[in-house]
């Protein structure tokens, strides 16, 4: 095992992570099972958050690893462009198998990034083939979160990945966020007040005019902005308002999707159909990076109209599909269904609820939300150190072995859904210790 002494740890220019700071400190793993991590030093660390909202089935699953090991011997990749191997249409097929009978299509990417650009592209294609070429507006919502390509964050909405990079494409407009503390805050599952703010659509609508927005994306739930669920019935309402306006309706599922919120995906949740969903992360456990977009018939017939030898989209990834991603997404279905993971994480959600709502009166927590086995807690801020409060219990709970995830001064809560009663008790008190000792 290589220790980190003998590293040399400037070559690696680590993501959103401030770079010096940790170097100087390095917080390493080195190795995984089931719900924890070792530590370089030998110490146990529980993953309180499914490594990067990832790892839903928990870390280094046999059945998984002996899928990846097989299929690298077997075939390690096979070109996806006019060419085409089994795993990927196994997989395909076995996704399709939990999704609406209107959303049997789905398109491989290599992560949450690349399905978000990709489902905006289809987007505007469609409008194109359908003959409404002028439908080419995208709308996202404040604070909302869809990867780092150009198109994401786009549409996104969290100020600190947009300000660096230039005036990002162009058409694109915003919904007001959801967030609401004076009204909401201790709020379990969803809240009550905010679904007037869906209107905001309809302002979109009477700005730019329905004739030239192609599609709104929004998260289902709002995960590496600080865990914010749709208020009760706003969902619905974008759904109304974008089939009035001949709207495409995208939720990027990359967290909510595969059992976070305790079913299948957060469209069955909150029971509103989009017309595409994106997802990654666990899609394949986090084992071998890959992503997906799930198209409904209406979306891919569209595109299916044309001569039988033209290339219907002129988009995709050198690795779409990619064989050894695909054997671990075929995998990680496998032990979602047999041992009823989405099913699981719903039947542990009220215990999960109660215990993480039992750190409401602890010093500077001034919220806590949650739902399915997610859950965030907001801290106040110390005046002119926005993030500090939380980076600095970030830190004093891996040094008592738990792991969590801040966003500003908001702690993540995503633990994979093998977890137990016990390990829920855990995290809840390191997480309690870490609050009442730092500043």
């Amino acid at each position: 095992m290589t220790t980190t002494t003998a590293l040399d740890l400037d070559a690696f220019w680590m993501p959103f992570t401030a770079n010096r700071q940790f170097k100087q400190a390095p917080r390493m793993l080195v190795k995984a099972e089931g719900m924890h991590y070792t530590s370089d030093d030998g110490r146990k660390v529980l993953d309180g958050t499914a490594g990067l909202w990832c790892v839903n089935a928990g870390h280094c699953r046999p059945t998984i690893v002996e899928a990846v090991r097989r299929q690298v011997g077997e075939l390690d990749y096979a070109p996806p462009f006019q060419m085409g191997h089994p795993k990927a249409f196994e997989l395909a097929n076995q996704v399709a198998r939990i999704l609406p009978a209107s959303h049997k299509h789905v398109f491989f990417v290599n992560s949450g990034s690349e399905g978000v650009d990709t489902a905006l592209k289809i987007a505007l294609a469609y409008h194109r083939v359908k003959g409404e070429g002028a439908r080419q507006r995208l709308i996202g919502r404040e604070r909302g979160y869809h990867g780092v390509g150009f198109g994401g964050i786009s549409v996104g909405g969290m100020v600190n990945n947009r300000k660096t990079f230039g005036s990002m494409l162009a058409g694109v407009d915003h919904l007001r966020h959801t967030h609401d503390l004076a009204r909401n805050a201790f709020t379990k599952g969803q809240p009550e007040h905010g679904v007037e703010l869906a209107e905001d659509l309809e302002r979109l609508v009477a700005l730019h005019d329905a004739s030239t927005i192609a599609a709104v994306i929004v998260e289902p739930m709002a995960g590496s902005t600080g865990v914010l669920l749709p208020p009760k019935g706003y969902l619905q309402r974008l759904r109304e308002i974008c089939d009035k306006h001949g709207i495409l309706l995208i939720f990027d599922e990359v967290i909510s999707g595969f059992g976070r919120l305790g079913a299948p995906f957060a469209f069955d949740k909150f029971g509103v159909t989009p017309d595409m969903v994106v997802v990654a992360k666990g899609l394949t456990n986090g084992t071998v990076p890959m992503g997906a977009v799930f198209a409904s018939d209406k979306v891919h017939d569209a595109f299916m109209t044309g001569p039988e030898g033209a290339i219907e989209l002129f988009h995709g990834y050198t690795y779409s599909g990619h064989p050894v991603a695909a054997a671990a997404g075929i995998a990680t279905l496998d032990i979602y269904r047999t041992e009823r993971l989405f099913e699981r994480a719903n039947e542990l959600a009220p215990y999960w609820e109660e215990t993480i709502h039992s750190l409401r009166g602890t010093a500077n927590v001034i919220d806590i939300r949650n739902m399915g086995l997610v859950a965030g807690v907001e801290l106040a801020s110390i005046p002119g150190k926005v993030g500090a409060r939380a980076y600095d219990v970030f830190v004093r709970a891996f040094k008592k072995g738990l792991l969590i995830r801040t966003t500003g001064d908001i702690i993540a809560l995503s633990p994979p859904l093998i977890i137990e009663k016990a390990h829920i008790d855990e995290v809840a008190n390191k997480l309690s210790e870490a609050i009442r000792e730092a500043a």
